[in-house]
């Protein structure tokens, strides 16, 4: 299932993820785990936040994409169900049927 991953990460563990090296890292791997389609990084509430859409392939994968970021940035972590333009025609053409 598509889905939007939104970590908003505290100032103060990012700072020092960024200082010792691991935030780069800890982006890396987590974009080689998950294969997003897109990704972006920006300032959400005044936070270092990501957002990025990617294929979720089982409920059972959320724990191992999101501990990383509760663990070493003390983020808030969101997962949303999402569709594209392609996604949102179909189920409106449903719908009229």
């Amino acid at each position: 299932m598509r889905t939007l991953l939104k970590a908003t990460m505290d100032v103060t563990a990012s700072n020092k993820a960024i200082m010792d090296g691991s935030l780069p890292k800890l982006m890396q791997a987590t974009m080689d785990k998950i294969k997003p389609e897109s990704a972006y990084f920006t300032a959400i509430d005044g936070c270092r936040s990501c957002l990025m859409v990617f294929d979720l392939k089982d409920p059972s994968d959320i724990p191992g994409i999101a501990e990383p970021f509760f663990l070493h940035l003390n983020a808030k972590v969101e997962f949303s169900p999402v569709m594209n333009a392609d996604d949102l025609k179909k189920g409106l053409e449903a719908l009229q049927r």
